[in-house]
């Protein structure tokens, strides 16, 4: 019966206060939650301070956020491989015809669109995934941090710089789906 309830997705009221009490058991260790900070800090213990100032700094006092992505990485493989049936996830029927209609959706397995994220070697692809990829490193690392970051540890704190690159975060996605998506796909 419990394996069959984490299987389900959770309700707000479950999850909700789940992460609220995760933060504030961080912010009562002054600790703050973020997963690009990981990246700094793997670059710096890997000796990227020898050419660039951002890397030095004392990394250890970051290395307890380093098992927040080992666990990350575990609990998504445990869940994709023991805890999902592998079927299409489900999701709104016009949100399916529009994905349709801009040739993304050709066959969905769990979350992802096989044409956006499994690669099939076209230079479309890669120049998009590529440009993605670098466009989201960039803007995380100008913004401070990540969306998870500013969204859940940030807007926590009541921190005026998060609220701002939250209300970003959702009007680029808005901008993205409904303006940049149709131009790209077309």
């Amino acid at each position: 019966m419990i394996l069959e309830y984490i299987k389900q997705p959770w309700p707000w009221y479950v999850s909700g206060p789940l992460i609220a009490l995760v933060m504030y058991l961080l912010l009562k260790q002054g600790k703050d939650f973020g997963m690009s900070n990981n990246l700094r800090t793997m670059c710096t213990i890997l000796g990227a301070g020898k050419s660039s100032s951002f890397f030095r700094f004392d990394w250890k006092t970051q290395s307890w956020n380093l098992l927040v992505v080992l666990g990350t990485a575990i609990g998504g493989f445990i869940a994709h491989n023991f805890l999902s049936d592998g079927s299409a996830a489900q999701i709104n029927a016009e949100s399916i015809a529009d994905l349709k209609q801009l040739g993304i959706l050709d066959q969905l397995q769990g979350y992802l669109p096989e044409s956006i994220f499994i690669f099939n070697g076209s230079w479309f692809q890669l120049l998009i995934l590529s440009i993605g990829g670098l466009l989201i490193g960039f803007g995380t690392r100008y913004a401070g941090g990540c969306s998870s970051g500013h969204a859940i540890s940030g807007l926590s704190n009541f921190q005026l710089p998060s609220l701002i690159a939250v209300i970003g975060f959702f009007l680029g996605g808005i901008i993205m789906v409904h303006f940049l998506f149709p131009l790209i796909f077309a």
